[in-house]
């Protein structure tokens, strides 16, 4: 229910905030008025009505002294920039004609241009008594904390008292008490969500950016991540712990110059912790952006080595590093507490951060309402499946997977192996965190499973069938795609496809891998030297890769042995025995089809030794010669189809059984 009493004082704030200014601004209104009325200027026609609303609006507030500094925004800046009262004062000036249309045709009618602007001159004669204080006002404008923070603007193309002195961009309503953002910023919608965060907030590193930021010191904390958005989430539960408010602002690579001064000034309007997120198009930035006008902390957040860290400012650098299992859980707890029987399973799964399981819990909740309020597993996972996905970069593609294990015909041992290596994502919590095993390892939380044999056998299905039971997508690169003869960018397609698999949550798959993982070889001229290099750093990546990656070989024999040291599982798919052909006719062949009477589908298993993949082609291509015939599926059909799969393969045909003619 809406809370009208705080939303109503809210509204008498800002009203106190915006009549506090105007009261203000009038003040010094009054001041212009005196000083038109003692110059030897023509008072007629447009003045003279200025002059009058000038007069007006002083009277107004029935004061004729400035107010004395309160709470407001203005007087928080002034305060923490160091501002002098001049200072402060020119602030006010320049913001008269934001304040009142009718300030505006005053300056208009005072600008040497004849534009509705202050200038250097007119804020002088208002502000000062002598020579000195003229000389010191020029010092202030040309490089007072006002201007150099980026509040005060001072044009150019004019003599210097004559150039106009402007407010930064939409600066004034915020110091009004409306909270807008000028339309050249990307402000950033974080959330702050602490939990699940508490052994990282309790790292010796993050306590000293922690005390920083609670006593805003002029520091510069870089915050790195897996992307810019969790260092970015990551940043605002950091200041929330701290009991401060932020200001999040994406400030990409081709930003306008200026920008990020035009952001600390909004940031500082609002006495809120400035974060940054940075884009860069290829490659680190060169640096963090220009902050010294800033007085706080600032915190700047980019993915691990995309940022270059030369600051004057002290620095703070932090790693927003994933959370283990232990904490993930915890975070699910608190998060989600209409699923708690399923944390432990969501922290196996799912390596997110609070931000986004925050997110999440409230995609379920949404939808729970339409089903009757009732939060279950399957509107978690399809939750996180939509909120994970990003671009995935060239060569990739995303598939979200249906199989399940009942359509995947496999020995009882290998289909132990790959349940054996789900368990083991499951029970990391147990293995690595609390037994300790594998401690401090660079993927150690990653699982890496090689599947060899013949086409056809079921690799990419056994691939997708693990991705459903995990509940996630599954990333198919494809090779042809990713392999580039120009140098470098091999390996540049691979970081992207591995870094996406991270952040997306998904099921990393190289099908044919014995292109990209084949054995290095004697180098006899630079083509060899570069494509062991790629190799050398698939074998890297591969090793740091927190999640499953599925890498499926035909030729098991061509794959680098380093690479096979690498892997925790190696799963070989034999062709299917009769047995398993029989039980792969009946799965691809569905219970809603017309069987004719004369189909035995143990004689094609045993006639037909072909794997489950020509087997599917057969099934199929069967059904749509009886659809034509306008007929059930007879035993010439899947003779007749069968027999095209041997042709394709360039195989001699077994025959067909006595008494058929195939289709």
């Amino acid at each position: 229910m809406r809370d009208v009493a705080a939303a109503d004082r809210a509204e008498v704030d800002v009203f106190s905030t915006a009549d506090r200014m105007s009261r203000e601004v009038a003040i010094l209104g009054g001041r212009l008025a005196r000083l038109i009325v003692s110059s030897p200027v023509s008072r007629d026609g447009a003045l003279a009505q200025g002059l009058a609303f000038l007069s007006a609006m002083s009277a107004a507030t029935g004061a004729e002294s400035s107010i004395p500094a309160a709470g407001d925004p203005l007087s928080r800046m002034a305060s923490g920039m160091g501002w002098t009262a001049v200072e402060r004062e020119v602030v006010l000036l320049a913001a008269m004609p934001e304040e009142h249309e009718g300030y505006a045709s005053v300056l208009r009618n005072l600008n040497p241009r004849g534009e509705p602007y202050l200038t250097a001159g007119l804020a002088a004669q208002l502000t000062c008594e002598s020579g000195r204080d003229r000389f010191a006002f020029r010092q202030m404008l040309e490089a007072g904390a006002a201007v150099r923070a980026g509040v005060l603007r001072l044009g150019a193309d004019a003599p210097f008292f004559e150039r106009n002195v402007t407010l930064a961009e939409d600066l004034w309503p915020v110091l009004c008490g409306i909270d807008v953002y000028p339309a050249s910023l990307r402000p950033l919608a974080l959330r702050g969500t602490t939990s699940g965060l508490e052994s990282w907030f309790e790292l010796p590193e993050v306590g000293v950016a922690m005390r920083a930021i609670a006593a805003n010191e002029q520091r510069v904390v870089v915050l790195s991540g897996d992307s810019d958005a969790l260092s970015a989430d990551r940043a605002a539960a950091l200041v929330t712990m701290c009991g401060r408010s932020w200001a999040g602002f994406e400030l990409p690579h081709n930003a306008p110059i200026g920008t990020e001064r035009l952001a600390l000034v909004h940031a500082a309007a609002r006495g809120a912790v400035p974060i940054f997120t940075l884009g860069s198009a290829d490659g680190p930035s060169s640096s963090a952006p220009a902050l010294e006008g800033f007085s706080g902390t600032v915190i700047v957040c980019a993915r691990r080595g995309a940022i270059a860290t030369q600051q004057r400012l002290p620095l703070i650098v932090l790693d927003a590093e994933p959370l283990p299992p232990a904490e993930r859980e915890r975070m699910w707890h608190a998060a989600l507490p209409e699923a708690a029987e399923h944390a432990g399973l969501l922290a196996a799964r799912y390596a997110l951060d609070p931000a986004a399981a925050a997110e999440v819990a409230q995609d379920v909740r949404a939808r729970a309402v339409g089903d009757g309020g009732t939060v279950t597993l399957e509107m978690v996972v399809d939750s996180v499946r939509s909120r994970s996905r990003v671009p995935a970069g060239t060569g990739v593609r995303l598939v979200r997977p249906v199989a399940s294990w009942e359509q995947l015909v496999l020995s009882p041992d290998r289909k132990a192996l790959l349940v054996e290596a789900l368990d083991r994502l499951k029970h990391q919590r147990t293995v690595l965190d609390d037994w300790k095993f594998l401690d401090g390892r660079p993927g150690a939380h990653g699982v890496r499973v090689l599947l060899s044999g013949p086409p056809g056998t079921g690799k990419t299905l056994s691939a997708e069938v693990m991705a459903h039971s995990l509940g996630v997508d599954l990333m198919v690169v494809d090779i042809s795609r990713v392999v580039s003869k120009w140098i470098g960018e091999t390996e540049k397609h691979l970081a992207q496809a591995f870094d996406a698999a991270e952040r997306s949550q998904v099921v990393l798959l190289f099908d044919e891998a014995d292109a990209l993982f084949g054995k290095r070889t004697e180098v006899s001229d630079a083509h060899d030297r570069y494509a062991n290099l790629e190799t050398a750093y698939l074998l890297s990546r591969l090793e740091r890769f927190d999640g499953l990656a599925i890498l499926s070989t035909n030729l098991k024999q061509n794959i680098d042995p380093a690479f096979l040291r690498r892997v925790e599982f190696v799963v070989d798919f034999d062709e299917p025995s009769t047995v398993e052909r029989e039980a792969l006719w009946r799965c691809h062949l569905p219970a809603e089809a017309p069987l004719a009477a004369d189909v035995d589908l143990r004689e094609l298993a045993a006639l037909y030794p072909i794997v489950g993949g020509l087997i599917r082609n057969a099934s199929v291509a069967a059904a749509f010669l009886a659809a034509a015939a306008d007929t059930a599926i007879g035993r010439h059909h899947l003779v007749g189809a069968i027999r095209r799969e041997y042709d394709k393969s360039a195989k001699s045909f077994p025959g067909a059984p006595l008494g058929v003619s195939p289709a």
